[in-house]
Formats: structure tokens, sequence, C-alpha cells
């Protein structure tokens, strides 16, 4: 348990939030280039990583993913520029604060049960 411990970091603008999940999620689709590709490796369905998709693009002042329409060639979908900054802001951030954090989370840990031998 003691090792497991971290910053979560989740932004709220808007009425709407952005976290580690959906920051995964642009990732995935900027490697994949493909939603449902990017939420089957998350374990989500095509529905659930479109309606993230959505979402982030409504927070936004541009769009973060661009969606192709399938056919002949297949759909697909593309990470923009301004999604792949987006992506790379919020990994910066928490590596910041996991970083600033770093001695108060080593307090932490020195406060917490010793859990390595449950199993």
């Amino acid at each position: 348990m003691a090792e497991d411990l971290r910053i979560f970091l989740r932004l709220w603008t808007g009425g709407r939030k952005f976290g580690p999940g959906k920051a995964e999620l642009l990732e995935r689709i900027g490697a994949l280039g493909s939603i449902s590709a990017a939420g089957r490796e998350m374990g989500m369905s095509y529905k659930r990583a479109w309606s993230l998709v959505e979402d982030m693009n409504a927070m936004f002042a541009r769009p973060l993913v661009v969606p192709a329409r399938g056919g002949a060639g297949g759909g697909g979908a593309q990470l923009t520029a301004e999604g792949a900054r987006v992506a790379a802001l919020f990994r910066a951030l928490e590596a910041r604060l996991a970083e600033a954090g770093a001695a108060e989370l080593a307090e932490w840990r020195a406060l917490l049960p010793d859990m390595s031998d449950e199993t």
C-alpha cells in the first residue's frame, strides 16, 4: 500500500474534468490512430471512448481529436497538435507535482503500515 502512494491530478474547468484517463486516451489515439482501438486497449467501449473525446473536444477552444468517417479505407482518428499539447502539458504537471511533493509523500509513506506481508 505505501509503495502505491501517489498524487492524482484532475483539472476542472467549466464543469468538465480532465485527468489521467483522458490524457492516456489522447496518447493512445495518437499512437494508434483510432478511438476504438485506444478505448479497447484501455478496457472501455467505443461509445465510452467516443463520449470522452466529444467531452474533451467541447472543453477546449480547438478540437483535440479529429475523427475520420469509416468506409472503404476504414475510419480512424487523428490527434491534433492541440491534443498532443494538452496531453503533454498534463503529464508535465503530473511530473512537477510528484517532484515537488516527493518529500511529503515520503513522510506519508513512513506513517502508513507496512502492507508488504499481506496477500
